[in-house]
């Protein structure tokens, strides 16, 4: 099979034919349209999209046999209502060939990945996955939390549940092995060892206290037990506590019982018997009510790294079978698969899905359903567990709905709302300004939705609340009434609430007056006169009125719950915005000075101060800066 990271593994070919007219739903000019891509489509593997008038992508699929998948669509009489209105909105297609079907399959995954599109089941999950991270760029090695990317050379062992779970796995590997969890700039300054120290669960290698031979052994048996040898680890530690105590070296033996002690605990906090299970992913599907929900427990070296539940979106019309399918590519876009992977039913394109993730890992991954055992009982364990998640789900699911079409009695909306948006601005005595914005919905918070306003405006004046919202609030319908005027992408409010009293609805409302927009729906949250454990907010409505809700209402305890979350987020933004302000130099604006020459002007001037009053000749004499470098700084600020 070709290299999956080769630039040419794809070849993308043009078959776009758009059809003329107008961008509303029109079945017959969408089989037109994939009518005139079957003339040139050829019968090999590949990827399809098909997308809108406006080019947005409603459909990624892939084939074995690309003329003859997308000659289905033709035939629309056989296609489900959910397919029928995607090609009944279809206008053009972009076909990309491969070079085989597991390769279409892994392209198909990254495109959905990207696109995200509407009549694909989608992975719902914006969190990446935390593993622990033991980093060898250094010559001690350095245990750790990660996210993202996997640049950093070293160790991963993960996927972990969440983070919660990860950092305490970490706190008892600290005790277990003594491993520093310090970054290298706090590791190089250190003359006497940190606290950690003193607590033992550093063996303080930044002073000396440990041979890097000692340490480089207890870095091999952390990777050791990390792998699942815990039973030598254990065995290990107990011949080196016995012979601690047979010399007489109680206090070296009080050290070795409290890592053994930290063992157990990791061994203990497993609420899974996994032993002998390896590594595998194990994942059980749910079907109640249209709503699916798929369990995944995560197994590594045998040892139980937690679980998780997902609810994929659009499964409506969609077979479990296709749903737990497609969730799997695009679990494993995210998170490189293990050696086994264990589902609760035999799924039809088991062997290709096999086929595919072999690729991606670049080594051999069995897929099947087990039949007994411990690995049996481990799937009876997720099925138990993805019924009762789906089961809570629902029952959440109720209940926000309850919330919404209350809010629209409230607040006279015409429908629950599907998009609440929240704003709060942040920023002391005028400095590292910035508003801020957060969406909820039925599904509760939208994290990938949050959005930062820098505050930049030359006509904002510092501090001014109420400009500020002025500022952040036509920025944000400006762009929506450019970008999606029709409201046709999903991204504009039913409900706009506004962390302030009567002053920053005011200035709202002349925005959207500004604007033209006649119907969106914004309420003003200020806190009320007893405002306090038994005190209530007050909402300040379009039209003049005032409201105030019950202490015990459900819909006050989630408005506030809505208020809370945006004044999180805004102070959170604006000290990331602070922190950088004050690592802040002159130096930073000047065109062509990057991060080795600043240092070097600092290093011989002493401060950023200096280097600006500096003569030409002084900066020419500084090492590493040549003259044209010197003649840009003192232009610079001698211009200023």
């Amino acid at each position: 099979m070709s290299d999956p990271n080769s630039p040419n593994r794809f070849n993308e070919e043009t078959a776009t034919f758009a059809v003329r007219g107008a961008d509303a739903p029109d079945l017959e000019a969408g089989v037109a349209a994939i009518r005139n891509v079957l003339k040139t489509l050829p019968v090999r593997p590949g990827v399809y999209r098909m997308q809108d008038a406006r080019g947005d992508v409603l459909y990624v699929g892939k084939a074995r046999a690309l003329k003859n998948r997308v000659t289905n669509y033709t035939q629309v009489m056989r296609l489900s209502k959910r397919l029928q209105r995607m090609v009944a909105q279809t206008r053009s297609m972009t076909i990309v060939t491969t070079n085989n079907e597991a390769e279409a399959l892994l392209l198909e995954a990254q495109l959905i990945k990207r696109f995200r599109p509407p009549y694909n089941v989608l992975l719902r999950d914006d969190k990446s996955f935390p593993f622990i991270l033991l980093r060898r760029d250094h010559a001690f090695a350095r245990i750790q939390l990660h996210r993202g990317a996997r640049k950093a050379k070293g160790d991963y062992f993960g996927p972990f549940a969440g983070a919660g779970q990860v950092r305490k796995t970490l706190n008892a590997l600290q005790k277990l092995f003594l491993l520093r969890s310090c970054t290298d700039g706090f590791f190089n300054t250190r003359d006497r060892p940190c606290l950690l120290y003193q607590i033992r669960r550093c063996s303080a290698p930044c002073v000396d206290r440990i041979t890097p031979d000692a340490y480089e052994e207890l870095v091999d048996d952390a990777r050791d037990f990390l792998m699942g040898k815990k039973t030598q680890v254990q065995a290990k530690l107990g011949a080196q506590m016995q012979a601690a105590a047979e010399a007489l070296d109680f206090e070296l033996a009080a050290i070795l019982r409290d890592r053994l002690k930290a063992l157990t605990f990791i061994q203990g906090s497993q609420a899974i018997n996994a032993e002998g299970v390896g590594d595998a992913d194990i994942f059980a599907l749910a079907s109640k009510s249209g709503v699916m929900g798929i369990q995944a427990f995560f197994i590594r070296g045998g040892q139980n790294w937690g679980h998780r539940s997902f609810f994929p979106a659009h499964t409506n019309d969609v077979s479990e079978d296709e749903v737990l399918s497609a969730f799997l590519m695009q679990f494993y876009e995210e998170v490189p698969p293990p050696r086994t992977i264990f589902v609760d039913r035999e799924l039809e394109e088991a062997a290709l899905l096999a086929e595919a993730l072999r690729e991606r890992a670049g080594h051999k991954v069995a897929l099947g359903v087990p039949q007994r055992g411990p690995r049996r009982r481990l799937l009876e364990q997720a099925t138990r567990n993805a019924a009762e998640a789906l089961d809570r789900r629902l029952a959440e699911g109720t209940t926000q709905a309850k919330l919404l079409a209350e809010i629209a009695d409230i607040f006279e909306l015409p429908e629950p709302p599907e998009r609440i948006e929240v704003y709060d601005n942040s920023h002391i005595q005028g400095t590292n300004a910035l508003g801020a914005m957060v969406v909820a919905g039925p599904e509760g918070f939208q994290k990938n939705q949050y959005r930062k306003f820098n505050i930049k405006r030359p006509e904002t004046i510092a501090g001014d609340d109420y400009g500020m919202m002025r500022e952040v609030l036509s920025r944000r319908f400006a762009r929506a009434v450019e970008e999606d005027p029709d409201r046709q992408g999903g991204n504009w409010p039913d409900l706009v609430l506004l962390d302030g009293g009567r002053g920053q609805l005011n200035a709202a409302k002349a925005v959207l007056e500004d604007l033209g927009i006649e119907d969106v729906i914004m309420v003003g949250v200020a806190k009320g006169p007893h405002h306090g454990r038994e005190g209530r907010e007050v909402f300040h409505l379009m039209d003049g009125r005032e409201l105030m809700l019950p202490v015990n209402s459900p819909v006050l305890f989630y408005l506030q719950r809505l208020r809370d979350e945006v004044h999180r987020f805004a102070i959170g933004a604006h000290r990331e915005k602070r922190a950088k302000a004050i690592g802040a130099s002159p130096l930073d604006e000047v065109p062509g000075i990057g991060p080795a020459r600043k240092k070097a002007l600092l290093m011989h001037f002493g401060t950023a101060r200096a280097v600006r009053s500096a003569s030409l000749e002084d900066l020419q004499k500084a090492p590493g800066v040549s003259a044209g470098v010197a003649q840009q700084v003192y232009d610079y600020f001698h211009s200023r």
